[in-house]
């Protein structure tokens, strides 16, 4: 497919690499046996810019030849098929050594107008160091039902991976900030790569906006995809999986934190803890599920359970899952060894680990039960005393407007 809204005048196209040049953005585009758009989106491209890089992702049709017809465009070539993902990193390392700072990726299916390249530099004038997502309108595209299927499921877990929505998670035009994202390991390699730097990104609180784009969805017969329902699909639902786990464990509880500051803490404390809305009742129960979900040995569920058992009971769902949040990485290590101390004084065994006679099956099955029952019973303490605390707390701090109130009224 053609894109012919390019404007063809020198001085627009001048224009327009100028902006390229002055941002060191340039365009990224991984193909795979999409001979027939190839040259169509390549001339498309180049009626923007020239600062192109191609990754031929181990393409057995004609796809050489076609870049072979474009000398000046920076080629980069696999022996065999690696990837989307993996072209796509491999296309921000060649961007970062040639001096770019953004890279668009576009799709080279044909599904992608380079007439919306403007609109990408547009933003991020707006948004410098920002992630921009493409979002198409899946409706008036005429999306294929499985398009439309797996856009909605990717939108659904990156929201509970990060807390971001953003309308289209599986679009692959977007402008990536190169440099920021040179330090983040990524793991992915295929079509699951994009939702991965979604995700990691938002981890890293890099900035992600969305810009409107145009899509193309040619005839069944026509259009060339290369994504494989079953495996691709079951790869990105594991991917997600692990990104769910991770971010309950550890990116939540960060994330959490570092907007705290004490300012905000003492502002969360008047508006949660000390506010007239809810009964002292609520405010301690809330408190204590919270401390009892933080140790209790249900690691990579305990926010989510939390925020059940405080919708269930109509708690202050902001406290319980602030409270839950005391088991962040650096107090793990010792709600672990307070839970398994608790659990040998219950069962009589002391604190100490024996490995006198090695670490077999037997031993990891005792000490694996020491440390579940004395996480529930350090957790029940922990609730205790935290809940009397916030009891007493409560009875001398929430009098206190009301006494001065009175004190006031006397002085008159």
């Amino acid at each position: 497919m053609t894109d012919h809204s390019v404007d063809k005048t020198g001085k627009e196209n001048g224009r327009c690499q100028d902006r390229f040049d002055r941002l060191r953005c340039c365009v990224l585009v991984p193909t795979y046996n999409n001979g027939n758009t190839l040259a169509g989106l390549i001339g498309d491209i180049l009626g923007y810019t020239s600062n192109l890089i191609v990754v031929d992702d181990g393409s057995t049709d004609d796809t050489a030849a076609i870049l072979s017809q474009y000398p000046e465009t920076e080629i980069i070539r696999f022996k065999k098929n690696r990837g989307k993902g993996l072209a796509l990193r491999r296309g921000f390392d060649r961007a970062r050594e040639l001096g770019y700072r953004y890279a668009i990726s576009m799709d080279s299916d044909g599904q992608h107008f380079a007439s919306d390249l403007p609109v990408f530099l547009d933003a991020l004038e707006q948004n410098p160091d920002t992630l921009i997502a493409g979002a198409r309108d899946m409706e008036s595209a005429g999306a294929p039902g499985k398009s439309n299927f797996g856009f909605r499921f990717s939108n659904f877990w990156y929201t509970v991976n990060t807390g971001i929505k953003l309308p289209d998670t599986q679009c692959g035009f977007r402008l990536y900030p190169v440099e920021k994202l040179e330090s983040i390991p990524f793991i992915t390699r295929r079509f699951e790569f994009e939702v991965e730097v979604l995700v990691r990104a938002a981890w890293r609180k890099i900035p992600l906006i969305s810009v409107p784009v145009k899509v193309y969805y040619p005839p069944g017969g026509e259009r060339v995809s290369h994504f494989r329902p079953f495996t691709d699909f079951f790869r990105i639902s594991m991917l997600n999986t692990v990104l769910v786990l991770l971010a309950l464990l550890f990116f939540r509880p960060y994330l959490f934190l570092s907007r705290l500051t004490w300012k905000g803490f003492r502002a969360f404390i008047r508006r949660e803890l000390f506010n007239p809305a809810e009964t002292n009742r609520v405010k301690v129960a809330s408190v204590m599920v919270g401390a009892f979900m933080a140790v209790a040995p249900v690691w990579g569920w305990q926010m989510a359970i939390a925020l059940g058992i405080a919708i269930l009971f109509r708690l202050n769902k902001i406290i319980v899952l602030a409270v839950s949040n005391i088991s962040i990485p650096p107090m793990i290590p010792l709600i672990l060894y307070l839970s398994y101390i608790s659990g040998g004084l219950v069962l009589g065994k002391g604190a100490g680990i024996n490995f006198g006679d090695g670490i077999t099956l037997e031993f990891v099955t005792q000490n694996l039960l020491q440390y579940v029952i004395g996480a529930l019973v350090f957790g029940l303490v922990l609730a205790l005393v935290l809940g009397i605390i916030t009891y007493f707390a409560l009875l001398i701090f929430r009098r206190r407007p009301a006494a001065a109130g009175q004190e006031k009224q006397k002085s008159r």
